[in-house]
C-alpha cells in the first residue's frame, strides 16, 4: 500500500495536472500571455513544494486508504480530510484548484474564500481567492470584495506581481484606465525585458484611453553579440530533423557557472539564421551579458526542443569571444559538432 506521503503527493499531482491544462483562461487571452505563464510557473512550484511545506498532516494519515485514481477521487478525499480538520489552508487551496479544474467555479470560489479566512494576510491566498471570485462571475469581473482582497495582498506584499496585474484588470473593468496604467507601471521594474514588452502594450492602451501621453521611449539594449548559425551541408543533406527540434544559441562564462549569461531559442526551420544577444536575453537579471569581458558561445541543436541538454543533441564547437564582439561569431552544427551525452 502506498505510504501516506506518496498518497498526499499523488492528490496534489493529479489536481495540478488537470489545472495546468486550464491555466490559459479566456481572461488572460484578452489581457496578454505573460500572466498565464506566471500562473503556470506558480502552480508548478507550489505543487513541488507543497508536501515539503505542509508535510503529511496528521489528519490525512488515517483518512487516505488508497492512492486517488481520478480527480473525483482526490476531491472526495480532500473533502473528507477537511471535514475532519478544516484548519488546513493548503487543503482548501488544493480543493479550490480541483473544483476549478472541474469547471465548478462557485465551489472553487467558496473553497478559496475559506482559505482566505484562515490566512487573511497571505498575499498568495488572497490573490487566489480574488481570482476565483472573478471567474465565478458571469462577466469575469472583480467585484468590490475581490478588489479589497487584491489591495490587501499588495499591502502585505507590495511586489506581488499577480496581485498588481489583477488589480489593474479590475480598475480597467471599472472604467478607471488611469489607475490601471499607474498600477501596471509599477510592475515594469519587477519583470524581465521580454515580459515588460507586452506589459507596456497594455499600459499604453490604458494611458491612451485615459487621455494620458505615452510612456517615455525605452532605450534598446545594444547588441553585444551577433551570431550566425548554420548546419553543416553534409548533416543538412542526410538529417531528418523533427518538427519540434530547436536551436539554442548560448553565451556562457568560460570556466564559470553552467547558467548561461544569454540564450535565444530558434526553430530549426529558421536555419541558417542570425541571432543578436544582449542583456535582455539573460535568464538571470543579476548576471548580465555586459558584466563580463569574455564569453563562450555555442549553438545546440535540441532534438526534443528542451532547453536542458539531452542525449543525442548536437552542439557546435564553442567559440570564445570578447564582449562586445566587433565581428559576427560563426557557428556550424555538423559533422565536427559535439554530441551531448
Amino acid at each position: 500500500m502506498p505510504t501516506p506521503a506518496a498518497q498526499f503527493a499523488a492528490i496534489a499531482t493529479i489536481l495540478t495536472l488537470a489545472v495546468l491544462s486550464l491555466a490559459l483562461r479566456p481572461l488572460w487571452r484578452q489581457q496578454g500571455r505573460w500572466p498565464a505563464a506566471l500562473l503556470v510557473v506558480a502552480l508548478s512550484v507550489l505543487v513541488f513544494c507543497l508536501y515539503r511545506i505542509v508535510g503529511t498532516p496528521a489528519a490525512l494519515m488515517p483518512a487516505v486508504a488508497q492512492t486517488p485514481q481520478s480527480i473525483d477521487d482526490a476531491i472526495a478525499q480532500l473533502q473528507a480530510d477537511l471535514q475532519r480538520d478544516p484548519r488546513q489552508v493548503d487543503g482548501w487551496r488544493l480543493l479550490g484548484r480541483a473544483y476549478a479544474s472541474r469547471q465548478q467555479a462557485d465551489k472553487s470560489r467558496d473553497a478559496y474564500a475559506q482559505a482566505a479566512r484562515l490566512a487573511p494576510d497571505d498575499a498568495d491566498v488572497l490573490v487566489e481567492a480574488a481570482e476565483s471570485r472573478a471567474l465565478a462571475q458571469p462577466q469575469r469581473h472583480f467585484d468590490a470584495t475581490a478588489v479589497a482582497m487584491l489591495e490587501h495582498a499588495l499591502q502585505a506584499q507590495p511586489r506581488h506581481q499577480r496581485a498588481r496585474w489583477f488589480l489593474g484588470i479590475a480598475q480597467r473593468q471599472a472604467g478607471d484606465a488611469a489607475s490601471a496604467a499607474t498600477t501596471w507601471e509599477a510592475l515594469l521594474p519587477l519583470v524581465d525585458p521580454k515580459t515588460a514588452a507586452p506589459l507596456r502594450e497594455q499600459i499604453e492602451l490604458a494611458r491612451k484611453d485615459a487621455g494620458l501621453p505615452p510612456l517615455p521611449a525605452v532605450a534598446q539594449a545594444p547588441a553585444l553579440l551577433t551570431v550566425r548559425v548554420k548546419l553543416d551541408p553534409e548533416l543538412a543533406a542526410r538529417a531528418r530533423l523533427r518538427g519540434d527540434a530547436s536551436v539554442f544559441v548560448i553565451a556562457r562564462q568560460p570556466d564559470g557557472p553552467p547558467m548561461p549569461l544569454a540564450v535565444e531559442k530558434h526553430a530549426v526551420s529558421e536555419l541558417p539564421f542570425t541571432a543578436t544577444l544582449d542583456d535582455g536575453d539573460g535568464p538571470m537579471p543579476t548576471r548580465a551579458l555586459s558584466s563580463v569581458d569574455e564569453v563562450e558561445v555555442v549553438a545546440r541543436l535540441s532534438m526534443s526542443g528542451n532547453a536542458i541538454a539531452q542525449p543525442g543533441d548536437l552542439e557546435s564547437k564553442p567559440v570564445r569571444v570578447h564582449v562586445p564582439a566587433k565581428q559576427p561569431v560563426e557557428l556550424t552544427i555538423g559533422a565536427d559538432a559535439g554530441a551531448t551525452r
